[in-house]
């Protein structure tokens, strides 16, 4: 009896010649546009619709903590550093803060390093603390809504919940005083205690300039099925294994590692882009957190996202499609993920790539310098924008406290 991913590898083999195979990556690309509110949502300009005010904070908050790390600038946590130098230029930004419909504290919370250069996020609530104690000290803002008008950027794997292992996030929860502002962060899970409702979910940061030098010739087809460069286990921190990733990469290496179809490794080597423009679709299981520059890097590339992380919520999901983009994996489906995606009919796969070549899609998941119209600064002002006006609720009586400021674990407490 022949095994059937010989037969699968055969169709699949036969297809490097038919439209799906041969759909070729580059500018000339077929696409299609979002259709409905989603793409109006997409195209929307925030110039005109909000005013924001920037904090003054001393540098120990932002700039000497960058001075001391210059990798901070290159990680997938960066969002929050190139939000503040765009949000110093922009048309939205106002210096009189009277006329602000937002107010935005510019703290860089994921810019102490390891070695290696993951960020360590122990030092962070103890850092929100303190900015925020100076705002609320220096300016009569914050104390009039406690912070209801006022937004942060969090990228940590588990946003203010300022930790990167998930049950210690949970243990921690979101940090209290940010129980009533908007956070905008790259981590979203639906019935998480790490994301709180009004929450403004963006792309991790990949540099844009070093993707564009490995775009590859427009005649290259998609000849790789499936593709996956990343760790299946995390021995160090996970050596019984099963908690890393809740298991479901250490399921797609047992169970795909000898098929054909499959281009997956934990190597990652110098062609890795090329190898995702190569590809028809691209996997973006969950690590510790849920979310992974991967999912950014397959749309740049036009390699359909394969998403496997229970409940995540994507990036700017009220103006993407992600549902027409993506494939959504659940966890306990991995074993079956070879029948899963050589199930998805040609046509379906075609409008997918037609709607990942749309360059507003493209646009919306990275953060240029210099800033571009769409780009995901301009989507997070949107996100802003929409949320306006605010409700006369939440502003604050005279003399009325809802927040608890000395809440928190008592190594939060210390000062800064």
């Amino acid at each position: 009896m022949v095994p059937k991913w010989v037969v699968v590898w055969l169709l699949f083999a036969a297809c490097l010649s038919t439209r799906i195979c041969a759909f070729r990556v580059g500018r000339n690309q077929p696409t299609e546009r979002i259709s409905g509110s989603a793409g109006d949502v997409l195209d929307d300009d925030p110039v005109g619709r909000l005013k924001v005010f920037v904090y003054e904070l001393p540098s120990k908050y932002n700039k000497k903590v960058l001075q001391k790390d210059s990798r901070c600038l290159n990680h997938m946590f960066a969002a929050e550093i190139f939000m503040h130098r765009f949000l110093l230029s922009s048309p939205v930004r106002t210096l009189n803060p009277e006329k602000a419909d937002w107010f935005y504290t510019p703290v860089y919370t994921t810019c102490d390093l390891t070695p290696n250069g993951l960020p360590l996020p122990f030092k962070s609530p103890r850092m929100m603390r303190s900015a925020i104690q100076l705002i609320s000290s220096n300016w009569p803002y914050w104390n009039r809504t406690e912070g209801a008008d006022h937004f942060f950027v969090v990228p940590h794997d588990f946003g203010a919940c300022f930790h990167y292992q998930e049950e210690k996030a949970i243990e921690r929860g979101i940090l209290p005083l940010l129980q009533r502002a908007t956070l905008v962060q790259t981590f979203g899970q639906r019935n998480h205690v790490c994301l709180k409702d009004g929450s403004i979910i963006i792309p991790p940061y990949a540099p844009p300039q070093k993707m564009q030098t490995h775009f590859i010739p427009p005649s290259t087809p998609r000849s790789i099925f499936v593709y996956f460069r990343g760790l299946f286990y995390d021995v160090g921190n996970d050596p019984e294994g099963g908690y890393y990733a809740r298991g479901a990469r250490a399921a797609v290496w047992e169970n795909f590692k000898d098929n054909p179809l499959f281009d997956i490794s934990t190597e990652h080597p110098t062609t890795y882009y090329e190898d995702m423009q190569r590809a028809i679709f691209c996997l973006c299981p969950l690590g510790w957190a849920p979310w992974s520059p991967r999912l950014v890097e397959a749309v740049i590339f036009g390699c359909i996202p394969v998403v496997i992380a229970d409940d995540i919520v994507l990036p700017f999901a009220d103006a993407i499609p992600w549902e027409d983009i993506g494939v959504f994996v659940d966890e306990q489906d991995v074993p079956n993920l070879d029948t899963i995606l050589t199930s998805i009919p040609p046509e379906v796969i075609l409008r997918k790539q037609r709607l990942l070549a749309n360059p507003s899609m493209k646009q919306a998941m990275l953060f240029p310098q210099p800033a571009q119209p769409g780009d995901a600064f301009h989507q997070i002002l949107n996100g802003l924008a929409r949320k306006l006006p605010h409700d006369r609720s939440v502003y604050l009586q005279p003399g009325e406290k809802i927040l608890n400021w000395t809440a928190g674990p008592n190594g939060d407490l210390k000062p800064w």
